[in-house]
C-alpha cells in the first residue's frame, strides 16, 4: 500500500515517491450538484496539476441537466475558477483536464439511461486506454444507492476486464435500522472489497497523521494508556450556522452529520490499538474492535453523560428556529457534547469527551491529549504550590499541526514554572497547495487502497453506540433553545465535564485574542505567554462575576458577551462588551474590588490570574504601559510599573 503521507506530494517533492493513480473512466452520477463542482472537480484538478492523475484517465457526468458534452465543460470551466484551492490556477493543465470530460444527460432512476451510459464508458475505456477499470462515483443522495447499484449490476457494467468500484458518500444511514438496511442494498450485488464509503474528513492530512504520528515515534506509543493519560477531548466547532441548508439539517443534526461519522473516525485512529500492518484491513479491523468496545449507554446514561443543544437569536441574526424551511417547534440539535468509555484494558477508566457544534465561537477541529500531573511533593518548599497537565493537542483545521504544552523554569533564582508550548505546522514544515480532502479519496479508491474508507462493520459499530441517544432525545422534550449564537455553547456542556473536576481546554489562537486591543500589538513571544496562560470562563445571564469587596485576585478579557458594571445600589453605570477587560485594578492595586460586575447575557471570558498577569508584565514592557494606560483612563489611577511587575 502507498504511504498516505506520501500519497499528495508537495510541489518539489521526489517524483519517485508518489505513483500517479490508476488507469480508469469515472462516472459520476449526479454531475451537475454542489459536490461536483466544489469538491470533486477541484480534487481531480490538483491531482493532474501534481502529477497524480493517470493519464489514462476520462470522466462521464450524469444528470437531469441536457448538456453536451461542451456544454458541461463550459459549466465547469466557469465554476473551477470559483472552487480551486491553489494559489495560482494553472490554465494549461486545465485546458487539457478538461478534455477528458463527458456527460450524458438523464434519470438515473430510468432504465434507457444505462444503456447509453455503458456505451459511453465503453468509447472512453478504448479512447484513453483505461484497461476497463471503472470507478463510479455516487454523488447523489443515499435513499438513491441501492437503486443505483441494482440498476449498475442489472444492465452489465460489472462485465468485462478490469476492476469496478463505488464510492458513496455520507450520511450512510440516519440510524442503526436504516444503516443496516443500505447495507443489505449495497451488497446485495456487489462485494464489500467494490465498496468504498467516504468520509472526507479522513482525507485530511492532519486526520492521516494521527496514524504516522502515533506509530513512526517510538516516544508516545508507550504513554498511550490508562495509566499516563488523564482524558482525551475531540472538538469540531463551527462559527457558520445551518447556511440556508435547514431542510436538511432539520432531518440531521450534530449527532448524525458530524459526531456518529467524522468524530468517531478520529476517535478510532487515536485510540486503536497497534496494527498487524498499514494494510487497509488490517487498519480497519483495529478501527472496528475500537469502535465495538465503545459503551452502549443506557436511557440513563444518556441522560447523565450526553448534552444537546440548539442555538437561539442573537440581537441581528435568527435562532435556527427561525432558520429557513426549519420546523419552528424543531427538536433538531445544532450542539451536542458527550462523555464516552472505552472498555478495554487500553482506555479503562479514561473518559473520553467529544462536542461539536454550530454558530460557536469560532471555528476551530482539534484532539486535546490530557496526561495525568506529576507528583508535586518535590517541589514542596519552593513557589510553586500546584503542577498542570501536559496537553498534546493536534490542530485539524483551520490551523493544521501539532503542539505539545507542557512547564518549564522561567528565569531567575527562584524555582517559578511557566506553561510553555512547542509548535509543529504543516505550513512551516511542508510546501504544498491546499487541497479539499477528497483528492486522497479518489486517488485511492483508483489504486484499490481502503485505508480511508469506512468498512460496513465500521458504520454499524458506530451506529450502535450513536442509536441509544438518537432514541433517548426522540422519547423526551427538549429546552430549546439553549445557547446563544457566537458563544461556546450550552451552559449544560461545561457542567458535564466539571462533574468530573476537568474543564473543556479552549484552543485560543492569536486571531481571536487580538480582537481585544489590549493584545492587538503584541508580539508572538508576548501573545504565546497570554495564551498559555489564560483560562477560558463561562458566564451565564445575572451571574456575579466580581464581587464588590473581594479580593483582587484575577483579571478578565471578554470574548464575547455584555458584562454590566453595578453600583452600590446595583444600577447599571456601564455595560462592556466584546474585547473589553475587567476586575484589573484590584490586580494592579492589590486592592479589594471596588465594584460589582454582572454578566447581562451569556458571556465567554478568559481569567488571568495574578502571578501569571505579574509575570507577563515583567516580561513585556508594553503591555505594562498599556495596561498603566487602562488604569488611568478609566479610573484615574496612576499606577508604578514597578508594583506591577513585582512578584508574588
Amino acid at each position: 500500500m502507498p504511504d498516505p503521507t506520501q500519497v499528495l506530494r508537495s510541489p518539489g517533492a521526489d517524483p519517485e515517491v508518489a505513483v500517479p493513480s490508476n488507469p480508469c473512466v469515472m462516472l459520476i452520477f449526479g454531475a451537475s450538484g454542489d459536490l461536483t463542482k466544489r469538491l470533486l472537480v477541484p480534487s481531480i484538478y490538483n491531482l493532474a496539476c501534481d502529477g497524480l492523475l493517470a493519464e489514462n484517465f476520462a470522466v462521464l457526468g450524469t444528470a437531469n441537466n441536457v448538456w453536451t458534452d461542451e456544454a458541461f465543460r463550459e459549466y465547469l470551466t466557469t465554476e473551477i475558477k470559483k472552487f480551486h484551492t491553489r494559489k495560482e490556477f494553472d490554465q494549461g493543465v486545465w485546458d487539457k483536464l478538461v478534455q477528458k470530460f463527458h456527460y450524458v444527460s438523464g434519470s438515473f432512476t430510468e432504465q434507457k439511461v444505462y444503456a447509453e451510459l455503458k456505451t459511453r464508458m465503453t468509447t472512453l475505456d478504448d479512447k484513453f486506454g483505461c484497461q476497463g477499470n471503472k470507478l463510479f462515483y455516487f454523488a447523489v443522495a443515499p435513499k438513491f444507492f441501492g437503486t443505483l447499484c441494482d440498476n449498475l449490476h442489472n444492465n452489465g457494467f460489472k462485465e468485462g476486464d478490469g476492476w469496478k468500484r463505488i464510492i458513496v458518500e455520507k450520511p450512510f444511514g440516519t440510524d442503526l435500522a436504516s444503516a443496516l438496511k443500505l447495507n443489505r442494498e449495497v451488497l446485495a450485488n456487489w462485494q464489500e472489497n467494490q465498496i468504498y464509503r467516504v468520509d472526507h474528513y479522513l482525507g485530511k492530512e492532519t486526520v492521516q497523521n494521527l496514524l504516522a504520528f502515533r506509530f513512526a515515534n517510538g516516544m508516545f506509543e508507550p504513554l498511550w494508556n490508562k495509566n499516563y493519560i488523564d482524558n482525551i477531548q475531540f472538538n469540531v466547532s463551527e462559527s457558520v450556522d445551518v447556511e440556508g441548508r435547514g431542510g436538511y439539517y432539520d432531518h440531521s443534526g450534530v449527532l448524525r452529520d458530524m459526531m456518529q461519522n467524522h468524530m468517531f473516525q478520529m476517535l478510532s485512529y487515536l485510540c486503536m490499538e497497534v496494527p498487524g500492518s498499514f494494510e487497509p484491513d488490517a487498519i480497519r479491523d483495529e478501527k472496528a474492535k475500537l469502535l465495538q468496545s465503545v459503551r452502549r449507554y443506557t436511557p440513563e446514561e444518556v441522560a447523565r453523560y450526553v448534552v444537546r443543544g440548539q442555538y437561539g437569536p442573537s440581537q441581528s441574526k435568527p435562532g435556527y428556529r427561525e432558520e429557513k424551511d426549519v420546523n419552528p417547534q424543531s427538536k433538531t440539535e445544532t450542539y451536542a457534547a458527550a462523555r464516552f468509555a472505552i472498555d478495554n484494558w487500553r482506555w479503562e477508566g479514561v473518559p473520553i469527551y467529544l462536542r461539536s457544534g454550530k454558530a460557536l465561537w469560532k471555528r476551530g477541529t482539534e484532539i486535546v491529549v490530557e496526561f495525568k500531573k506529576a507528583p508535586a511533593v518535590i517541589f514542596k518548599g519552593t513557589p510553586v504550590t500546584e503542577l498542570g497537565a501536559n496537553r498534546l493537542v493536534f490542530h485539524i483545521q483551520p490551523y493544521q499541526g501539532i503542539e505539545i504544552q507542557f512547564a518549564a523554569k522561567t528565569p531567575g533564582p527562584a524555582m517559578r514554572l511557566q506553561p510553555v508550548h512547542m509548535k509543529f505546522g504543516y505550513g512551516d514544515a511542508f510546501r504544498g497547495s491546499r487541497y479539499t480532502g477528497y483528492e486522497v479519496m479518489i486517488y485511492s479508491a483508483s489504486r484499490g487502497d481502503a485505508t480511508l474508507f469506512s468498512r460496513g462493520d465500521l458504520v454499524e459499530a458506530a451506529w450502535q453506540v450513536a442509536q441509544p441517544i438518537v432514541d433517548h432525545w426522540a422519547a423526551t422534550p427538549a429546552d430549546f433553545p439553549n445557547y446563544v449564537r457566537s458563544t461556546w455553547g450550552p451552559k449544560a456542556a461545561a457542567e458535564l465535564i466539571a462533574k468530573d473536576g476537568r474543564r473543556w481546554h479552549e484552543v485560543v489562537t492569536e486571531d481571536v485574542l487580538k480582537q481585544s486591543a489590549l493584545f492587538r500589538d503584541g508580539d508572538p513571544v508576548f501573545m504565546d505567554q497570554v495564551i498559555m496562560a489564560l483560562e477560558p470562563l463561562q458566564a451565564y445571564g445575572g451571574e456575579i462575576v466580581i464581587q464588590k469587596g473581594d479580593p483582587g485576585a484575577e483579571m478578565y478579557v471578554i470574548e464575547q458577551g455584555e458584562i454590566e458594571v453595578l453600583d452600590d445600589a446595583g444600577k447599571v453605570i456601564k455595560v462592556l462588551t466584546d474585547g473589553d477587560v475587567f476586575g484589573e485594578v484590584g490586580v494592579l492595586t492589590s486592592a479589594p474590588r471596588n465594584a460589582t460586575c454582572r454578566a447581562k447575557s451569556p458571556t465567554d471570558l478568559y481569567r488571568l490570574n495574578k502571578s501569571d498577569f505579574s509575570r507577563i508584565l515583567r516580561d513585556n514592557p508594553n503591555f505594562a504601559t498599556a495596561i498603566r494606560q487602562v488604569a488611568k483612563d478609566r479610573f484615574n489611577l496612576d499606577v508604578k510599573t514597578e508594583s506591577l511587575t513585582k512578584p508574588d
